[in-house]
C-alpha cells in the first residue's frame, strides 16, 4: 500500500539465492528461522559479496545477538512485534540512506577526474610550485608529456586561485579544425558565416572571471596565434563577424607536450606569443621518472573504479605492483589507470603477477638486466620497449610516435637504429 515491491523468501537458502541473483533496496530477516538462523544467513550473504543492507528482526533479541549483527554490517535491528509507522520509517530512510550513497559515488567520479595522487619527491616539488602560482595572476605554462596530468594541474592551479568561484572553462586546441578554432575561442554572430544560425559565446567570454586552460597550445595554427596575442595584450576579444569589441577579465594557463623552444626556433611558434604564455613554467615528470607514485596510483584507481563501476575492490598483489613498476609506462598515468581497469574486470579476486602477465604481455618487464656494458643495455630496452609500443598501436607509426611522446620522424629514426624493420613486423602480424 505505502508503494514498495516486496519478495518473500520462505527460508534462508531461498533468501541467499534471491539476494545473489536480483537486485533489491532492502533486506528485512528474521533471526529465528527453522533451518537456518539471521545471523548465519548475513554470515552467508557478506561471504557471497552481498551488498545489500540488511535490518534483522527479532522477538528474542539479545545485546550479544545485536552487537554480532552489527559487526556483520546489519543496518538496524528492530524488535518484534513491528508497528507500520517503524516498518515504512526503516524503509525510507535506507532508501534515502542510498540515493546519498549514489549521488556521493557520481560526486567522488566527477571529482576524481580532478584529483592528483602523489607521493615521490618530483611530484611534491610540482605541487609546491602549483600552490606558489595559484595565489597569483601570473600565466602559467604547463609542459609535459601526453598522458601526465597537465588538465589536473592546470585544475589544480584554478582551484587554488582567487577566481576558484569562477568558471574553468578548457579548449584543446588540436582537437579544433583551424578553421573553427577562432569561434570556439571568441565566439561569433549569427549569420557571420554558413551553418550559424544563432550567436554562440566563445571560450573567453565563457570563462569571464575565471581561468581558460588551452591545451596544446603547440598546434595552435599560425594565424590564430596572433589573434590569441592581441587578447593577451588587450584583454579585449571580437566575436567572428561581430562589429565591437567585449572586455573579458581571464587568466590564461597553457599546456603542451612539444618543445616550445624548438617550434620558436623553426618559426612554428611565435616568439612574442611565447614570452606572453611563458611567464610561470611547470614541467611535469613522465611517469617513469616518478615511480614512487605507481603503488599509490594503482591503489587509488583500484578504489575508484570500482567504486564508479559498483564492484566488488580487488587489490593488487605486491608482486603485480612490482611487475607493473618496472614497465616505462610512455603513455603515462593515462595509461597506467586504462591497464588498471582491464586487470580489474579480469580478476576473479585479487590481481596478481600471473594475471598481469597474461592480460598485459607487454607491460613485463624483466627484472634482472641484460648484461653488458651500460649502452648495449639501454639499447636492449629501448628495443623492447619500441617493439611492444608497436605491437600494442598495431604498427601504426603515428600513434606509436603519440604513445612515446615522440615526433614520428624521430620514432623511425629509432627505428633504423636499432635494427627494428616496421615493414616486417607488419607482414608478420598479418
Amino acid at each position: 500500500m505505502a508503494g514498495h515491491e516486496a519478495t518473500v523468501a520462505d527460508n534462508a537458502a531461498r533468501a541467499l539465492d534471491l539476494a545473489r541473483s536480483e537486485p533489491f533496496d532492502l533486506i528485512f530477516s528474521d533471526v529465528v528461522m527453522p533451518d537456518k538462523d539471521g545471523i548465519a544467513l548475513l554470515e552467508d550473504m557478506r561471504a557471497a559479496g552481498v551488498t545489500t543492507p540488511v535490518v534483522m528482526i527479532s522477538g528474542q533479541a539479545t545485546l550479544d545477538m545485536a552487537v554480532r549483527a552489527t559487526r556483520l554490517g546489519a543496518l538496524d535491528f528492530l524488535e518484534k512485534p513491528l508497528s507500520t509507522e517503524k516498518l515504512l520509517l526503516t524503509v525510507e530512510n535506507v532508501l534515502k540512506l542510498k540515493r546519498l550513497e549514489q549521488e556521493n559515488r557520481e560526486l567522488r567520479a566527477r571529482v576524481g577526474r580532478h584529483e592528483i595522487i602523489w607521493s615521490s619527491d618530483a611530484m611534491r616539488r610540482v605541487m609546491s610550485q602549483v600552490e606558489r602560482v595559484a595565489a597569483g595572476e601570473s600565466r602559467v605554462c604547463i609542459l609535459g608529456e601526453t598522458g601526465t596530468g597537465k588538465e589536473l594541474i592546470a585544475r589544480a592551479v584554478h582551484d587554488g586561485s582567487p577566481r576558484r568561484s569562477g568558471p574553468f572553462i578548457t579548449l584543446n586546441c588540436a582537437a579544433v579544425p583551424g578553421e573553427l578554432i577562432e569561434s570556439e575561442l571568441f565566439g561569433h554572430e549569427k549569420g557571420s558565416f554558413t551553418g550559424a544560425a544563432s550567436r554562440h559565446t566563445g571560450k573567453f567570454e565563457q570563462a569571464h572571471r575565471g581561468t581558460l586552460f588551452l591545451d596544446e597550445i603547440g598546434d595552435m595554427p599560425a594565424v590564430m596565434q596572433a589573434k590569441l596575442l592581441r587578447v593577451l595584450e588587450e584583454g579585449e576579444i571580437e566575436r567572428v563577424g561581430g562589429s565591437g569589441s567585449v572586455r573579458v577579465d581571464v587568466r590564461v594557463v597553457v599546456a603542451t607536450h612539444r618543445n616550445l623552444d624548438e617550434l620558436v626556433r623553426t618559426g612554428a611558434f611565435r616568439q612574442d606569443l611565447y614570452h606572453r604564455i611563458y611567464v610561470f613554467p611547470i614541467v611535469l615528470p613522465p611517469l617513469r621518472e616518478r615511480k614512487g607514485d605507481i603503488s599509490v596510483l594503482v591503489e587509488h584507481f583500484s578504489r575508484r573504479i570500482s567504486e564508479t563501476n559498483g564492484w566488488k575492490w580487488k587489490t593488487l598483489t605486491p608482486a603485480a605492483v612490482e611487475s607493473l613498476e618496472r614497465y616505462p609506462w610512455p603513455g603515462n598515468v593515462r595509461e597506467l589507470r586504462n591497464a588498471v581497469e582491464r586487470l580489474l574486470l579480469l580478476a576473479e579476486n585479487e590481481v596478481d603477477e600471473a594475471l598481469v602477465r597474461e592480460a598485459l604481455p607487454n607491460y613485463i618487464v624483466p627484472s634482472s638486466s641484460p648484461s653488458g656494458p651500460l649502452a648495449s643495455r639501454v639499447e636492449s630496452f629501448e628495443r623492447e620497449m619500441i617493439r611492444a609500443e608497436l605491437d600494442r598501436a598495431r604498427h601504426n607509426m603515428t600513434e606509436a610516435a603519440r604513445a612515446l611522446g615522440l615526433e614520428r620522424s624521430h620514432l623511425y629514426k629509432k627505428c633504423t637504429q636499432l635494427g627494428i624493420n616496421v615493414k616486417d613486423l607488419r607482414r608478420a602480424d598479418e
